[in-house]
């Protein structure tokens, strides 16, 4: 069976290892006529490219997208999806796989060295061929085209905690994200991130971050009772970015400090004709499906395992030994994990809409008809009220 693949309406299947000649992901069900460049692909995994800061890990890789099908020039000379799978190709040029020879045979603490191996009887040892998180470059790529399925969405995502320090909300600042080296919403925090980070970069350890992702402009209605809930695959896809060990939506396991009457999102009638809602613990999701309110996940991702600090292990043979990771490694791993978090959010959002689309349609309008009011009108007009 193949487990390289999510999604059902927008499926995306990626392919690749970290130090093989190219990584890359086919994108299929994407509709068509939606203007495409490579180019804004690009913009997103340029976001997520390392070798940018001290902070990240220092391998050189331009990232550069290639799209391979599924572009074709309109009338009017422009690029748009043509309806068929999408093809992406990113070429690995800055791999090292000499730094990985001396432990081929030895299991990286912390790493998938050991499960893959006892799973499939070999692994791939260069830089943990598919277990590595190079592979997300492919899946910030296909969330580039999620981001333009859905007219009106923004997704985005700011890292909110790096080891014990953690940003103020009442600084948060979107435009500060842009700004910093860390994804950071708050400014002051940002430069205490980066004196922390420095400290441990200089010990040659690593340090774990949490990361927040909203989605808004996304439509009421998406996601669906009881096996297809959107919050279930928001947080199946987020638990499936390489280093993540925990998800929450809205406030999340802070929900436990609550009461019902704190945490029960209250309703109005908003003057824009939608339901106002007078709190978001839910996260923009309630039975599993959108509310219409932003939707709010929060992942964390643990301490890269790769250090210079010797480790106790074992090697394939059965032999006890000790290990020193070197290479080029990430000293905080979350702080890339930002777009590729966005790009996942953005893929199961853009999924759910289309399956909604294939399904019910129009979302029917709110507020629906009083029950006289639906009961005066003759049978015709009821059936033409229905369309």
């Amino acid at each position: 069976m193949s487990y390289n693949t999510f999604g059902h309406s927008f499926r995306v299947t990626t392919f690749g290892e970290s130090h093989g000649p190219a990584i890359g992901c086919v994108v299929d069900g994407c509709p068509p006529r939606i203007p495409l460049r490579a180019a804004d692909i690009q913009r997103e995994l340029d976001r997520r490219r390392p070798g940018q800061s001290r902070y990240t890990t220092q391998r050189q890789e331009p990232d550069k997208v290639r799209i391979l099908s599924g572009v074709f020039a309109d009338a009017g000379g422009e690029d748009v999806t043509t309806g068929t799978p999408i093809a992406l190709l990113i070429e690995n040029i800055d791999e090292r796989s000499k730094d990985y020879s001396a432990i081929k045979d030895t299991y990286r603490p912390g790493h998938a060295d050991f499960t893959y191996d006892i799973k499939y009887g070999l692994r791939d040892y260069r830089g943990g061929g598919r277990s590595s998180a190079r592979e997300t470059a492919a899946r910030v790529a296909a969330g580039a085209i999620a981001r333009k399925v859905l007219p009106g969405m923004a997704v985005r995502g700011a890292l909110i905690q790096v080891g014990p320090h953690r940003i103020d909300r009442d600084r948060w600042d979107w435009a500060e994200v842009e700004r910093n080296a860390f994804f950071c919403p708050d400014q002051k925090m940002a430069a205490v991130f980066a004196d922390f980070l420095d400290e441990v970069r200089k010990k040659g350890s690593s340090i774990g971050a949490v990361v927040e992702v909203v989605a808004e402009g996304v439509p009421p209605g998406l996601g669906a009772p009881v096996y297809g809930k959107l919050d279930g695959d928001l947080a199946a896809a987020l638990m499936g970015i390489n280093a993540v060990k925990g998800v929450e939506i809205g406030a999340g396991f802070a929900a436990a400090e609550l009461t019902g009457e704190e945490n029960a999102d209250e309703m109005r009638h908003g003057n824009d004709g939608a339901p106002l809602f007078l709190s978001n613990n839910a996260g923009g999701v309630l039975g599993g499906i959108s509310t219409g309110q932003p939707i709010v996940c929060r992942f964390v991702v643990k301490p890269t395992s790769s250090i210079l600090t010797p480790r106790a292990t074992v090697d394939r043979y059965g032999a006890e030994t000790e290990i020193v990771t070197k290479g080029r490694h990430d000293p905080c791993v979350g702080i890339r994990a930002v777009p590729v978090g966005e790009a996942m959010v953005a893929c199961v959002i853009a999924d759910h809409f289309l399956r909604q689309r294939g399904q019910v349609g129009q979302t029917p309008s709110w507020p629906f008809a009083s029950e006289c009011d639906y009961k005066e009108q003759t049978p015709s007009r009821r059936i033409e009220a229905s369309k």
